[in-house]
């Protein structure tokens, strides 16, 4: 074997080139395998050992107002374990030197050692000293982005009366990984923060002394919890329970497993499009190798070489070619898992990130990898060790060229020789020309998804935020209050309109299926907060029925007509009854309407309302802000221009990490198909290109007929590769769709022609690269060859 291991290491340098340019593809297929397979386990090891240190609570509950006795009741539900009562208020906060309005969440925790559950990381500063009502623990993030240090001051509005707090400490909080305000879509630190007070400092505020409005509980292995969660609900009900839930829809977490579900998906798609070109390409490599080295096997098996030494060399050879790959993938893998680390680590909030790759992450993309590369090998390896001695000896036999009739005769006429035979050779091998296209439309459909995330965001951004928004301030009362506050808010600076809606928490049922959600009551003439449908028609709010959103009606299996369950969970908890009247499609939440009138009337208090959309004028808004954070019954006051900018920001961060991301892969993978092509084609034909050199023809025209068939392959491809974009993006969009939001659809036709000017670019280079071969081509020796 020493002798066929010399021919090997001979054959893999004279292809250097290739070798390297299917290096790099399959080296993006296992560096997107190793960075999404990392990113999952730091996401799901970090979060669970998080949890688990922390002691995250199983179950949460929220209630109007219970007495403490009650605890010990809900500890003797089977399977509850730990139980813990606590207060939670929303309150507007105020913060030197930012003006507009901050929303807090208020949480009391123990007057004396820590909480049993969903316990606190203490960053910096102390805790709470006993007795004091005027300290105050908050979120590290909040302090970072309000530069907050232990030891400051800022001040909250408690029930109506302002306070004074001095920061005691900063921490975390398993609760809060990934910490958003009510109704909004993404975190903003800065205008929303967590607050943790003594219990009796919050209870004496809110006249809520041996009581509680929420409870923590943690299960026993093995507990049922959707029976230990019915049988809360069912003791909270009398005590203005709004719904327990279980951990895996507590909001913070539930973004942390969407987040770690989405990066599965992308674990399945990319890698396969980049292993799947890998295999094609050692293919394509290994079968004109193969048909190079006819002669050689021949020879190889007469001189007693057997078909399994013969098959064994060229396995080898694949297994080398797709080292260096797997090498350079692991090594790269692992630096864009270590970026995803901080970048995950900017956007959940963790104090400690578990980024630890295992061996089998390693294993598994080596395996893989390996795998692709010598999968895609098989026929030409089984070829090399099926041909007899005595005809690997002679020469392949020659392609048979026919004439096409028509079609010839009109290539003859309107081409000249040179692009007739790039044509004849392209169409020599319509399999493999084929698959070529598609490794180079893969590289252009790749560019096409990071683009379609940009495209897709704005879309939704444009739909939801400036369609459906007119509003710029969205007030949140802390109790219903009659329609005529709506006239107090009018009178306030600034304010040129206001309108008024109800929000209540419910519970939809349709035959077996239940979804907890909210129900908005809405005014049809209103001009702020629109029912806006997507395909860009408003709906009119009917005085019967329920308008649901179509993701909502998709949940509850409901359609126009059907008669549905709803069962409020507040005030006198009424239980309704309604057709769907109305659906309409929209990409963030599963929202539900109704006439305020009728929810008025059902819940018999009409002409009530809890939230106020205000239209402002711009030129006031610091004196409004202010009059808002002093007004009492205001629970929060949120800002659209605030969220539509919060929203942008994170996006355009991720959308730009994606594009440089596919770009860099998308690259690399049309390099290595175009690289590939055409250094195959110039070794296939240089002894026609040689011939045509003797014959007098110049540099420029053998040129053109080896660069005019990488030109014809990169035209093929480019619709190919929009085609194949497209169903890539309908795929993800597919595999993305989750309730809280929908990516939609859409792709700018900018995107396509961006990405098609990448795969363009990027094949002029490696076929000039290629170009070099010409200039350096032996005329004599090839010509002396006999194939």
């Amino acid at each position: 074997m020493l002798t066929l291991n010399k021919k090997l290491y001979r054959d893999l340098f004279r292809m250097k080139g290739q070798v390297l340019a299917i290096a790099l593809i399959i080296a993006s297929g296992a560096a997107n395998l190793v960075m999404s397979v990392s990113a999952i386990d730091m996401l799901e090891e970090t979060g669970q050992a998080y949890y688990e240190r922390y002691r995250f609570a199983d179950v949460f509950a929220g209630l109007k107002r219970a007495p403490e006795r009650l605890r010990l009741r809900i500890s003797e539900i089977p399977g509850v374990q730990t139980v813990e009562t606590r207060i939670t208020r929303l309150a507007t906060l105020s913060i030197a030197g930012f003006d507009e309005p901050v929303l807090g969440q208020l949480l009391s925790v123990p007057d004396l050692g820590r909480p049993q559950l969903n316990r606190l990381v203490l960053r910096a500063g102390r805790w709470l000293s006993p007795g004091r009502s005027d300290e105050a623990l908050i979120s590290e993030p909040f302090a970072e982005s309000h530069d907050l240090q232990p030891g400051g001051k800022f001040q909250v509005i408690l029930n109506g009366r302002k306070r004074t707090l001095k920061v005691a400490g900063v921490v975390l909080s398993p609760e809060y990984v990934y910490a958003i305000a009510p109704g909004a879509l993404m975190p903003d630190d800065k205008r929303y923060g967590i607050v943790w007070m003594s219990r009796k400092a919050l209870a004496s505020a809110y006249d809520l002394d041996e009581a509680f409005n929420n409870v923590s509980l943690s299960l026993l292995r093995g507990a049922k919890t959707e029976q230990v969660l019915a049988r809360l609900d069912a003791l909270l009900e009398r005590y203005g329970g709004t719904g327990a839930i279980a951990r895996k829809d507590q909001l913070s977490n539930w973004f942390l497993q969407n987040e770690i579900k989405q990066q599965k998906a992308m674990s399945m798609i990319l890698p396969t499009i980049f292993l799947a070109a890998a295999a094609f390409l050692s293919n394509m490599i290994l079968a004109r190798l193969i048909s190079i080295d006819r002669d050689e096997i021949g020879l190889m098996k007469a001189f007693g070489y057997s078909n399994w030494d013969v098959g064994w060399l060229y396995m080898k050879m694949v297994t080398l070619m797709a080292l260096p790959g797997i090498l350079l993938g692991w090594v790269s893998g692992y630096g864009f898992a270590t970026w995803m680390a901080h970048m995950y680590g900017s956007y959940f909030k963790f104090p400690f990130l578990l980024q630890r790759p295992g061996l089998s992450v390693f294993v598994i993309a080596a395996g893989i990898s390996l795998a692709a590369a010598l999968i895609g090998t098989l026929s030409a390896v089984s070829k090399a060790v099926r041909l007899p001695p005595a005809e690997a000896m002679r020469p392949p036999v020659p392609t048979a060229y026919k004439s096409g009739g028509f079609l010839s005769s009109l290539f003859q006429v309107s081409f000249d020789q040179p692009t007739r035979m790039i044509f004849r050779h392209f169409l020599r091998w319509p399999v493999r020309t084929g698959l070529s296209a598609l490794g180079v439309g893969l590289g252009v459909a790749v560019l096409i998804i990071a683009f379609f995330w940009s495209d897709s965001v704005s879309y939704m951004i444009r739909s939801y935020f400036i369609e459906a928004q007119k509003q710029d301030v969205t007030v949140a009362l802390t109790e219903a209050q009659s329609k005529s506050v709506l006239q107090e808010f009018k009178r306030m600076p600034g304010v040129l309109m206001a309108e008024g809606e109800r929000s209540i928490g419910v519970r939809f049922k349709l035959g077996p299926r239940v979804k907890r959600g909210a129900l908005t009551g809405v005014r049809p003439e209103a001009r702020l907060n629109l029912v806006y449908d997507v395909s860009g028609h408003l709906l009119q709010v009917p005085d019967h029925g329920v308008v649901l959103s179509t993701m909502l009606a998709k949940v509850l299996g409901a359609r126009l007509g059907d008669m549905i369950e709803i069962e409020v969970l507040e005030g006198r908890r009424p239980v309704l009854r309604l057709p769907v009247s109305g659906l309409f499609e929209t990409y963030i939440g599963t929202p539900a309407y109704i006439h305020l009138d009728v929810l008025g009337r059902k819940m018999r208090e009409a002409g009530t309302v809890n939230l106020v959309h205000l239209k402002t004028d711009p030129g006031r808004s610091a004196i409004l802000y202010k009059r808002l954070r002093n007004t009492p019954g205001v629970a929060a006051v949120s800002l659209h221009e605030a969220a539509l900018k919060s929203f942008r920001n994170t996006m355009d961060e991720t959308i730009m990490v994606f594009v440089a991301f596919f770009s860099l892969f998308a690259g690399a993978l049309t390099f290595g198909t175009v690289y590939n092509t055409a250094r195959i084609s110039l070794s296939e034909r240089q002894r026609e290109l040689a011939t045509l050199r003797v014959l007098g023809a110049g540099k420029m025209t053998v040129s053109y007929i080896l660069l005019g068939e990488v030109a014809l392959l990169t035209l093929v491809s480019l619709p190919l590769g929009c085609l194949i974009g497209y169903g890539l993006a309908g795929l993800m969009t597919a595999s993305f769709e989750t309730e809280l939001y929908r990516i939609p659809f859409f792709i700018l036709p900018s995107s396509y022609g961006m990405a098609a000017v990448f795969g363009v670019a990027v094949s002029v280079v490696s076929a000039l690269w290629v170009r070099r071969g010409l200039d350096r081509l032996d005329l004599i020796a090839v010509l002396k060859t006999r194939d």
